[in-house]
């Protein structure tokens, strides 16, 4: 049984950092893509970065200052985010996919097969 669980959220003063870590269990991490996605009241859910088959790829408003990595050794994801911006307070999800190329098309539009709960981030002073 997949399960994908978040954690590492909090409340953190613009300019900070926080790193989010996604536990995976129930299946390889190196044959699935994996995606960290977030949602802010009232708004769409966005995609924000994706590792999956020697591919990685971030949305624009995050590009050089989130980065998303994993250790397959430990069956985890992480994302560093820096320069964090009032912005960027959402719930932050990890997703799953079983096709490994997932971050190669358009996974910012279909989603991912599996999704944790959620942690949330608050950027604020």
């Amino acid at each position: 049984q997949v399960q994908l669980v978040e954690s590492g959220g909090g409340l953190v003063q613009p300019g900070g950092s926080l790193r989010l870590s996604c536990a995976a269990s129930g299946f390889t991490l190196g044959y699935y893509a994996i995606g960290w996605f977030r949602q802010a009241p009232g708004k769409e859910r966005e995609g924000v970065a994706c590792i999956g088959s020697n591919k990685l790829d971030y949305a624009d408003s995050v590009k050089g200052r989130f980065t998303i990595s994993e250790d397959n050794a430990k069956n985890m994801v992480y994302l560093e985010m820096n320069s964090l911006k009032p912005e960027d307070t959402a719930a932050y999800y990890c997703a799953a996919d079983k096709n490994p190329f997932r971050c190669h098309g358009s996974w910012r539009i279909y989603g991912m097969d599996y999704w944790g709960e959620g942690t949330q981030v608050t950027v604020s002073s």
